[in-house]
Formats: structure tokens, C-alpha cells, sequence
């Protein structure tokens, strides 16, 4: 490239890195993953070491961060607040390394000796501290003025507010504010089910979170300090990096860790190694890990560059979020029928690896977070999750930008589909993608409890053809199984014993067994009480349905339409001829466990709706109610509870987890 060129990419890299540091400082909105904006700010602080004259006092590779927004007050730091260098592999480490050693030079040679700690993926706050008092907190902005957000930052629960040791006069504590990944999921949740924009990572949370102009928006978020060095200090001295972690730790402070002294370059790669391979054990995110050298009296004599220290640099591990774009969606149907949104991507390298699919989780989510095919979107692949679409680019959405629509049939077997919470399902009794998933489902423990039928069971006879629906496991014989790849005589015989002795089951166990969209144990417990056969069922109206406490509109109308299909009709017809026979109890009043017993539920239940564990509790004799009081016997807790369970807490009111609750009402699911 000669000299003009550089000059014209030069300026078109400036241009681009300033729209994305203020769509990311300023507005947090990020436009990039942080791969491509490394990789081009890389690419211009190049340009700019080879044509030094390229370089410009507006360059962004001349400052450390974004400007401080106008709404909040500005704070000049005692000490600038740089940003750090990036080695991207342990080549570019022990090039650190390298460079140290020879500006030290004599100073070296009984060699050196490295403090090595997390590097939170957060976004910087210094907190000053005066006489042991919190007096003022900032961002940092560009490094060297910053956002005065005290009182944003005093309602983080593990920040002191005082400090747990004799104070010195002044001290200026630095960290990250950070979030949880659970709890971050769980704020995007939040968001999209209120409509509102969902955040691309925790760090883009946690900088969102803290610059909130009301601060009572940032007291609810879950935000926690992490502190990892000190600025200005007066009353106090250091002489090591560690011996500061450690200080800080004694005044109350959560620091960084696990962190480790290393002697040598050697250790600080090891560590490295270390860390990567174990980032997704973190409550954490983390981005890669930060190498210090620990003696503060060498930072004096290595000092800085423009942009950052030459005693630190952060050792980066592979990145796990890339942008692209979205060409079109699959519909897939996993094994229990569940249809799943697939976005089919432009190509992009994440750590390593060439992603062109990502799941899109359901179509609630779709629709919340307002997902369409052209779009611009943020994809995260973690260890071996199943890379997945975490954010929208509304700002680069084009105006051909189309809707995702779930489909209305299967796409596996035209089937309809049905809503059971979040989910689409297919009502196919003998869908081929779900098939092996329904006959294990059929053949379990409490079911029709085929002991031998399992999973990779399953799967062996639908590969083998031996099944095309869930009935042809009565019509399976010796014959069959013996050829089956793990089969000897004497377990092909116990496996058709196994068939035969199952073939009487009660009439809930058998409809909990055809595998319903939203008709578990329980529900089907509640039908078989109601309809004194399965002919009485299967003619009910969606109106009559609905009519039984427990079962809502989504469970009604996917018992008429899964009883509609002449297909499972036949199947059922299957099951019948093939000797299987339902028993049906008669109605009379049943035990009442819970009589005088008074519960309520708070959180999301994962094996039943509210609705079905309240009818439940009804019929059993006891009572279901919607708030807590003194009267309570029980409050059973789901997931992501609410104030019900501090009320609880408060009256000393009993509570139980939803396993709890299961193992006392299942000896009465029949």
C-alpha cells in the first residue's frame, strides 16, 4: 500500500471507529462486535506506526474511550485512566514480555515476576474514597474526564459505601462493573417481554445499567464492583500490585480472582491457558485475563504510551460474538416437537470456528425482540452451546427487512401446530422427527413403564423401520429386537415380556402417554377425572374444555385439534388392536390430602401451568390462593419467585421448592 492509499484508508477508518465509539460510549448501542471494531482500530494503529504523519490529534487511536455524555455531570480523574494494550495469543505475550525486559534491561535479570488476574467483560467505574467514605464515582470515559455517577453507583448492593479499614485520607479504588450471566439472561428477559430493547452482552448491560439518568433504573439491575487497582492515593503506599488486591479485599472490597503470582512469562501462559479453558465455570463473563507486572516501582521506570501502560496488557481469549446477517430462517423440529426458529447467516468466524446457523430460541422471542430476515444481528457461540442470535442492529436495518412468522403446520409432517407457552408443537401422533422422542416418552417410568425402551431404544427401531408410530411397539416381536445392534437373546426376550406386561394402563397414564402439546401427567390426570372414557373426550368442544379448572385455551384447543386428525385416530385405533387397554376408574370422591391446607405459588413452574397446579391443589381438598398471609400453610416456589416468597420469609410461612410439591401429590396422580 503506498503513502495515499494509507491516507485515504486512514481517514475512512477514523470516520468509522468515531460512528461506532459513539454509537457504544454514548448511546450504548454497539453497531460491531468487538472483534471487527478491534480489528479495525488495529488496522489504523498500523497505518499510523508506519506513516506516523497519518496521525491526528482526533484519532481515536489517541484516546482510551467516549466522550462524556452531556446529561451527566463531568469528573476529572485525579490520575488518567488508560486502556490497555491487547495481546490476541501467547506469540504476542511473550512479545510483551520481551519488550519489558529490554526497557528494564539490568533490572531484569534476576527475573520478573507478574501478577495475573481476570479480565472482567464490563465497563470501568473509578470510586473515590475520602477518610473511608464513598464521596464520588465515575466512568471513564475518555481517561481523562469522565461522568460523575455517584449516586447510580451507591445503589450497588456489594459496593461500601465505607471502607472496613482504618482509612487513609484519600483513596481512589478502580474496578468493573459487572453482571452476572444468570443475571443477565435474565434482565434481557425482562426486556423483551416488557418490549423492550435487549442488550448484546453483559458488559453493554452493565454500562447501560450504570448510565441510567434516573438511578432508581439502575437500583434494580444486578449489578456488582469488582475492584482491581487504585489511582491517586494520600495516607497510603504500595509497593506491589498484589499487595493492593490484597488491601482491597481487607477494606471490604469484592476484588478480582481467581488471580495468580507468576514468575516468569512461562507461568503467565500457563495461567492464560488455564483460564480459557475453564471462562465458562464463571458466574462471570470474562474477555481474557490481564498481566501486571507486580513490583509498582517498575511501572515508574517502563511508564506509558499515549494510550496505555507498558507494564500492563490484557491477554485476550477468542472472541465469542461476531454480527452478521440474516438470509432466511428454518424451521426445525426437534425430537419433542418442539419447532424452533434457525437463522441462516452470512458466514462469521467466532473463535475459530465458521458459523452460519444460529437459533433463535422461540417465536415469542422473535416477535419481542422484533427479529426479521435482513437484519443485522449479534451471534454468540459459547463452548458447546448451540451458537445463537443475542441482539438486533436496528440501526443498519434494511427497508426490505422481512418478518419471521412461525409456521402453521409442521414442517416434518403437515401436521398442525399448537401454542404451549413459548413453544410451537406439532399434534402429529406419529410425526417422523419426533417419533423415537414420543416413544420413549410413551414407554417411561409412570407411563406405560416398557423397562428396556429408552431412548437409543428408540432411535434403533425407528432407523431400523420397525416403527412408524408409537402403536407398532405393541406389534414388535422377538424377531425384530434380536437384530438390533446390543441385543442378545436373553434382553430381546425381556424387552417383548416387558411390551406385553405394560398393555393395561390407567386412562390418565395413557393420555399423559400420546405425548399432547400441553397435556402432562397432571393435566391428564384432570381430564381422566372429568371424562368417564376416551371416546367422552375426544368429541369435547374446546368450550367444555376450558370449562375444567386447570385447563386453559392453548391445552383445549390442542386436544381438538390433536383428537381432529384422522391420523391419530388411527394410530389410537392401533394401540387397541394391538391389545393395549385402557382403564378407566370409577368417579367417586377421591382422597383429600390437603384438606384445610391453604397454598399459594409464586415463580414459573417448569412441569405444570399455575392454573393446573392450583386445580390441583382443589382437588386434592385444599385451598389455592393468590397472596400470602399468616393463614398460609404453604407457598411453593418456581423459578424467578416475587415478593410473595420475601412476604413468606417475613411471616415464617413454609416453603417448598416444586419438587416438594410433586413427591406430595403424586401418590394421587393415577
Amino acid at each position: 500500500m503506498d503513502r495515499e492509499s494509507a491516507a485515504r484508508r486512514a481517514s475512512e477508518l477514523r470516520e468509522l471507529i468515531n460512528k461506532y465509539d459513539y454509537y457504544y460510549y454514548v448511546l450504548d448501542r454497539p453497531l460491531v462486535s468487538d472483534q471487527e471494531y478491534d480489528e479495525l482500530k488495529r488496522e489504523l494503529a498500523e497505518l499510523e506506526e508506519r506513516w506516523p504523519e497519518l496521525r491526528t490529534p482526533d484519532s481515536p487511536t489517541q484516546r482510551v474511550g467516549g466522550a462524556p455524555r452531556e446529561e451527566f455531570t463531568k469528573y476529572r480523574h485525579a490520575q488518567p485512566m488508560v486502556s490497555l494494550d491487547d495481546a490476541r495469543s501467547e506469540d504476542e505475550l511473550m512479545e510483551f514480555h520481551g519488550r519489558v525486559e529490554r526497557l528494564l534491561g539490568p533490572l531484569a535479570a534476576s527475573g520478573l515476576e507478574y501478577i495475573v488476574e481476570p479480565k472482567f467483560d464490563g465497563t470501568s467505574l473509578e470510586v473515590v474514597y475520602q477518610d473511608g467514605i464513598l464521596t464520588v464515582a465515575a466512568t471513564r470515559g475518555d481517561g481523562i474526564v469522565g461522568e460523575d455517577v455517584t449516586p447510580n453507583a451507591r445503589t450497588i448492593r456489594n459496593l461500601p459505601l465505607r471502607l472496613r479499614v482504618d482509612p487513609p485520607a484519600r483513596v481512589d479504588v478502580r474496578g468493573e462493573v459487572i453482571m452476572r450471566v444468570k443475571d443477565f439472561a435474565e434482565l434481557n428477559r425482562k426486556l423483551a417481554d416488557e418490549g423492550e430493547p435487549t442488550f448484546a452482552n453483559p458488559r453493554n448491560a452493565a454500562a447501560g445499567s450504570l448510565r441510567q439518568l434516573d438511578h432508581r433504573i439502575t437500583a434494580s439491575r444486578p449489578l456488582r464492583f469488582v475492584a482491581w487497582g487504585v489511582g491517586l492515593t494520600e495516607g497510603i503506599t504500595f509497593t506491589k500490585q498484589s499487595e493492593i488486591l490484597d488491601w482491597l479485599e481487607r477494606a471490604g472490597f469484592e476484588t478480582s480472582s481467581p488471580r495468580r503470582i507468576c514468575r516468569g512469562i512461562e507461568e503467565v501462559i500457563q495461567f492464560y491457558k488455564e483460564m480459557e479453558e475453564k471462562r465458562d465455570s464463571f458466574l462471570y463473563e470474562l474477555d481474557g485475563v490481564v498481566v501486571k507486572v507486580n513490583a509498582l516501582a517498575l511501572w515508574d521506570v517502563l511508564g506509558s504510551t499515549a494510550r496505555s501502560p507498558r507494564f500492563w496488557i490484557a491477554g485476550k481469549f477468542k472472541p465469542r460474538e461476531a454480527t452478521s446477517v440474516i438470509r432466511g430462517v428454518i424451521h426445525s423440529v426437534g425430537p419433542s416437537g418442539t419447532v424452533t426458529p434457525i437463522a441462516q447467516l452470512d458466514p462469521v468466524n467466532i473463535g475459530g470456528v465458521t458459523v452460519q446457523r444460529a437459533s433463535l430460541h422461540n417465536y415469542d422471542l422473535v416477535e419481542k425482540m422484533d427479529i426479521r430476515i435482513g437484519d443485522a444481528v449479534f451471534v454468540r457461540r459459547a463452548g458447546d452451546v448451540i451458537p445463537e442470535v443475542v441482539s438486533v442492529i436496528p440501526e443498519r436495518r434494511p427497508p426490505d427487512a422481512k418478518p419471521i412468522k412461525p409456521p402453521e403446520r409442521c414442517p416434518a409432517d403437515g401436521s398442525p401446530l399448537v401454542k404451549d407457552g413459548a413453544y410451537y408443537k406439532c399434534t402429529g401422533l406419529s410425526c417422523p422427527a419426533k417419533l423415537a422422542g414420543t416413544i420413549a416418552q410413551m414407554a417411561g417410568r409412570g407411563l406405560f413403564d416398557i423397562e428396556g425402551l429408552g431412548g437409543k431404544t428408540a432411535a434403533l427401531l425407528v432407523e431400523a423401520g420397525l416403527v412408524k408410530d408409537p402403536a407398532d411397539v405393541f406389534y414388535l416381536k422377538y424377531e425384530d429386537i434380536i437384530k438390533l445392534p446390543g441385543f442378545a437373546d436373553l434382553s430381546a426376550r425381556n424387552l417383548i415380556s416387558a411390551i406385553e406386561k405394560s398393555k393395561e394402563i390407567p386412562f390418565a397414564r395413557f393420555l399423559a402417554a400420546l405425548g399432547i402439546p400441553g397435556v402432562g401427567t397432571v393435566t391428564a390426570s384432570l381430564l381422566a377425572q372429568h371424562f368417564s372414557s376416551l371416546e367422552e373426550l375426544a368429541s369435547a368442544s374446546e368450550e367444555t374444555l376450558m370449562s375444567i379448572k386447570g385447563i386453559g385455551p392453548e391445552t383445549a384447543k390442542s386436544l381438538r385439534e390433536f383428537f381432529g386428525q384422522k391420523r391419530n385416530q388411527k394410530v389410537i385405533e392401533k394401540f387397541f388392536a394391538a391389545g393395549v387397554k385402557v382403564i378407566y376408574e370409577k368417579k367417586e370422591e377421591g382422597p383429600a390430602p390437603f384438606a384445610g391446607k391453604t397454598f399459594v405459588f409464586t415463580g414459573a413452574l417448569s412441569g405444570m401451568t399455575r392454573e393446573e397446579a392450583e386445580a390441583l391443589v382443589e382437588r386434592l381438598g385444599g385451598k389455592a390462593t393468590g397472596s400470602v398471609s399468616r393463614k398460609t400453610d404453604y407457598v411453593v416456589v418456581g423459578e424467578n419467585p416475587g415478593s410473595k416468597l420475601r412476604k413468606a420469609q417475613q411471616l415464617g410461612v413454609r416453603t417448598i421448592s416444586e419438587e416438594e410439591f410433586m413427591a406430595m401429590v403424586r401418590p394421587y396422580l393415577k
